[in-house]
């Protein structure tokens, strides 16, 4: 699209027979993976006056287009999704997918301050461009998006010249920005780059004229003058500035390492809400806030804007439709958070919790996100100082809940909606303030006729202005009836006029208040089908913020196809609305927040507390057995044994496989509700659904590094276990937080965890439970250094598991016992123990336990001196742990495997493989691993003779390793920098000509097995 429109099959051109079919294909392509509705492709093809026959014909193109694309080898490339269709891009390649993706990529890297990286990113964007952006494509729409590529495309150019311009290479640049300076001669940005390479190539004189030129240009056309930066660049060079000619840091060289995956990841967050289908008027509103695109009002404030006024008056629709349009405006990404604060049931969100979605948002490591609310908000100001984001908060309560999300920086921009509580109380800050009113009569009318369709109207304009009066102008009225009369072909306005005037209450409650959202959420709800009615006020009893379709299948023992269908309804209808869509995930929906109160009432007056229990049980049961069986797929370990497999629900029969084919997918899907979920379940006492589904939750927790949802699940589940009198939930949420503890490497916590654990389950049958907390404590004893009583727990933990039958604990138990067999220096037998664990974790077909007995025999092979079958081995985990996207398990490997590296002297490679790990020890803020990637980079200083460097190395690890209570490994290291010292005082730092030898590999070994 990045020039005439081109298809291409395996080289070969694919034909698009016409003008109608190819603007059709183009703006299915311009929103690929995303549904575009018929009305849209409607407005694309024919601006003005479409035939009635508008959408047969849409639809004729779209199945020329399936034909074509089919006969090109391409049979599931346009799929049908209501209200439209779906372009499925996969794996094919869409040049403007691409630019938009090289282009992000090489922003980021500028504003990292890599300038090569960025210039090479952003020359390869420009390299997707054939000619003019979709050219010789008719249509408003087409030339509106032909024109904001184009704009981008002309903005990337300058941002790429003022990269070079920072590298030095301004000479190359002369002949180019003065081609672009003459195609586009009223863009400032381009004439400031012309000027400064002409004057760094010697060409002052000719810097001047370009000024002039411009100058005079500005004054005959626009009658304005040049900005104050191109006037100050003037002054500038008019003065011979030094700063004109600041110095070039130099590129790095080549096979100079570069770091990666730095412990903060920067990332561009996109999280704003689809965008209001047929936003109508607020004109007014719209210019105010397209104000706040300009320079700042104070360079270290935020640019505020609140949007408030009574609830069903349009804030949020305003307020997401503003941020859609002005998105692209603000490169470093746009956050949106809904802050609940006029949910009835619930309390207002805590700006500490969606602090802490932002940071993770913006790239913040869990690990590196404070407690302490003040420094979350102090982490959020650092991050966005040099940024420019967009951020969108709905729903605030007041001030004090708004104040701690609001940036430090004045390049930001944030909209905040909410009633009258926000009122004077912005004195302090930029603001715009909007009161936001009822729509103007024109308006009204105009929003009803987009939603309900013109020929509704055509024949009774009275009846129009009569409906919009009984909604009193109020868009979330109005778009309520404009909503039944698109979907109910059979209801005249006629009708629907008489049947607001029959209800002598409706007139008062359509006016604006709180009511009068009810009464007309009540209108809609009557008319939904009695399945379609029932879903929705038991959806209503949730309290996750978002939902996917099986949930809708849960609440109404449906299967899931036919709760999908239902819940379009529930959006055709309003009722709910699609949440963010992530390409190749399923669709995910949410209320807003009246609308959710609405079904709760309408599930207390409809429903008996037996069918509400009911619903929510079958809600609950459905979580967990979806969370097991993925627990089941990833781990398995636990599990089998400790929770048999049970049959699928009925309702999810069919839908399992689809929706677990990546079991930490569906977990990072769900992962937001997890909590919620849990939460709900303890404080309505139900609490065996609390602790099991926290339990199946935790290699979740643990791959991702999920440490406050692992805290908060355990906790509110372990005091509804203990409200209830569920001694075997409360021991397994006590094992849950001792399993947790070991993983912060608070050992002395997680032993007083475990053993209340295991003294609650003496007097349940549960053998499982019982041996996977004596497999914990000897995880304890291990880490404290107590090897006896370490192998006394996994004895009496191998007797549970192999009386239960439980093969992957067995297996992981086995491999345990082989590292605390290296660890006491016996390799010997941990050899045929590593094997064996290995061999029954294999019977599990469990990925992840798999992989953990490859790591354990890695490292018997590494410790018996097999080097090469130990890097085979490292290697393998290495390559499963980054498949599964197991942080954890991919530090684990890179240690292991640089260890193995420089006992075979390859130093170098070592380091390198070990600086990666310790990248990832800093991000998941592990001590007791960091401790040991810098005992390994110790030992290569020390065998590259760098004895002080080792010193250095060696000191940090006893450092940390002190800090988490890893006395052995501590006293292995205290050896270490004994050593390294004395050889330090003998060479006076480094060997040399002259100096002593360097250390050995088997000297160092020796050391590091003397445990």
């Amino acid at each position: 699209m990045l020039g005439p429109l081109l298809v291409q099959a395996d080289g070969e051109p694919v034909r698009i027979k016409g003008r109608r079919q190819s603007t059709v294909l183009a703006m299915l392509l311009l929103s690929a993976d995303r549904i575009v509705s018929v009305d849209t492709l409607v407005d694309a093809v024919w601006p003005e006056s479409p035939p009635a026959t508008a959408r047969n014909q849409i639809a004729i193109c779209v199945a020329t287009l399936r034909k074509t694309f089919k006969e090109a080898g391409e049979s599931e490339l346009l799929l049908t999704s209501a209200p439209g269709y779906v372009l499925v891009q996969g794996a094919h390649r869409i040049d403007v997918v691409e630019f938009l993706r090289e282009a992000e990529r090489g922003r980021n890297a500028a504003r990292h301050g890599r300038a090569e990286e960025a210039c090479a990113l952003l020359e390869e964007a420009l390299s997707k461009w054939r000619g003019a952006a979709l050219d010789e494509l008719p249509g408003e729409r087409i030339e509106a998006e032909a024109a904001r590529l184009e704009h981008l495309r002309l903005d990337l150019i300058e941002e790429r010249a003022g990269l070079m311009l920072e590298l030095g290479r301004h000479r190359v640049l002369t002949g180019e920005l003065g081609e672009l300076v003459a195609r586009h001669p009223l863009r400032e940005q381009s004439r400031e780059h012309l000027m400064l390479a002409l004057y760094r190539s010697g060409q002052r004189a000719e810097a001047l004229e370009v000024f002039r030129q411009g100058r005079r240009l500005m004054n005959e056309e626009l009658g304005i003058e040049p900005g104050p930066a191109l006037q100050q660049l003037h002054e500038l060079i008019l003065h011979d500035s030094p700063e004109l000619t600041r110095p070039v840091s130099a590129a790095p060289s080549a096979g100079v390492p570069v770091q990666t995956t730095p412990a903060h990841v920067p990332t561009t967050p996109a999280q704003l809400p689809a965008d209001v289908m047929r936003f109508t008027g607020r004109q007014e509103e719209l210019a105010l806030l397209d104000r706040l695109l300009k320079e700042p009002y104070q360079p270290h404030a935020p640019a505020l804007a609140t949007i408030v006024g009574v609830g069903g008056v349009g804030k949020t629709a305003l307020a997401v439709h503003w941020a859609s349009q002005a998105a692209e405006r603000f490169p470093d990404g746009q956050l949106f958070a809904d802050l609940r604060g006029y949910d009835e049931e619930n309390p207002p969100v805590s700006p500490t919790v969606v602090l802490d979605r932002f940071l993770r948002a913006l790239g913040t490591p869990a690990p590196q996100i404070p407690a302490e609310p003040d420094e979350r908000a102090a982490l959020f100001r650092s991050l966005l100082s040099t940024r420019k984001a967009l951020i969108v908060l709905d729903n605030v309560r007041s001030f004090a809940q708004l104040r701690p999300l609001l940036p430090g920086g004045g390049r930001s921009v944030v909209i905040a909606t909410g009633r009258e509580a926000l009122d004077d109380v912005t004195g302090d800050y930029t603001a715009l303030r909007i009161r936001l009113r009822v729509l103007a009569p024109a308006e009204a009318t105009t929003l009803l006729t987009n939603i309900a369709g013109v020929d509704r109207f055509g024949s009774d304009p009275v009846a129009l202005e009569q409906l919009s009066a009984l909604c009193d102008c109020l868009p979330l009225a109005l778009r309520i009836a404009g909503a039944r009369l698109a979907t109910k072909p059979n209801l005249t306005v006629r009708g629907l006029v008489e049947r607001l005037s029959d209800q002598r209450r409706r007139l008062d409650e359509l006016s604006p208040s709180e009511g009068g959202v009810r009464a007309g959420f009540r209108l809609t709800y009557r008319d939904l089908s009695p399945e379609a009615a029932r879903m929705y006020r038991r959806l209503g009893l949730l309290r996750t913020a978002d939902f996917a379709a099986w949930v809708g299948a849960a609440a109404l023992g449906t299967d899931v196809w036919h709760a999908e269908q239902l819940l379009d309804q529930l959006v055709d209808a309003q009722l709910l609305e699609t949440a963010d869509r992530v390409p190749g995930r399923a669709a995910r929906y949410r209320f807003q927040d009246l609308l959710q109160l609405f079904a709760r009432e309408r599930a207390e007056a409809d429903e008996t507390q037996e069918e509400c229990d009911a619903a929510l049980d079958r809600i609950f049961a459905a979580w967990l057995w979806l969370a097991e069986e993925a627990h089941r797929r990833l781990d398995g370990r636990n599990f089998p044994v400790a929770h048999p497999p049970e049959p699928a629900p009925a309702f999810l029969r069919g839908a399992a496989d689809e929706l677990l084919a990546a079991p930490l997918d569906w977990f990072d899907s769900e992962r937001a509700g997890v909590p919620d979920v849990v939460v709900h379940a303890a404080e309505t006492d139900r609490a065996r659904y609390a602790w099991a589904l926290t339990e199946s939750a935790v290699p979740h927790f643990e791959t991702r590094n999920y440490l406050e949802d692992w805290q908060r699940c355990a906790k509110a589940a372990l005091s509804s276990a203990r409200r209830g009198g569920d001694r075997r939930g409360e021991a397994t949420m006590l094992r849950v937080l001792g399993s947790l503890a070991i993983y912060q490497r608070r050992y002395e916590q997680a032993e007083g965890w475990n053993i209340a654990a295991l003294r609650l389950l003496g007097d349940t049958d549960d053998v499982p439970g019982a041996a996977l907390a004596q497999r914990n404590l000897a995880m304890c004893a291990r880490f404290q250094g107590d090897w006896h009583r370490a192998l006394q727990y996994c004895r009496a933990a191998l007797k549970g598991f192999r009386e239960a039958g439980d093969t992957g604990n067995e297996a992981h138990l086995l491999g345990y016992v082989a590292q605390i067999e290296l660890d006491r220096g016996e390799v010997k037998r941990a050899l045929p123990l590593a094997v064996d664990a290995l061999a029954l974790s294999r019977r599990t077909g469990s990925v992840r336990a798999v992989t953990q007995s490859i790591y354990r025999l890695a490292e018997v092979r590494l410790r018996s001196g097999d080097l090469d079958r130990a890097a085979e081995s490292f290697h393998e985990v290495l390559q499963l742990s980054r498949k599964e996207g197991d942080r954890v398990g991919e530090a684990h490997a890179l240690r292991g495997l640089g260890e193995t590296q420089w006992t075979q002297g390859r130093l170098t490679t070592a380091e390198h493989t070990l600086t990666q790990a310790l990248e990832i020890t800093e991000e998941l803020a592990d001590r007791f691993l960091y401790a040991r990637v810098e005992t390994d980079l110790g030992c290569v200083e020390a065998l590259g003779g760098r004895y002080a460097a080792a010193a250095a190395r060696f000191e940090r690890a006893h450092a940390a390793l002190g800090e988490v209570g890893a006395q052995p490994w501590r006293a292995t290291v205290t050896r270490l920098l004994d050593t390294v010292r004395c050889e330090c005082d003998r060479s006076g730092g480094a060997a040399g000509p002259g100096k002593e030898r360097s250390l050995t590999p088997q000297e160092l070994r020796l050391l590091l097995a003397d445990r």
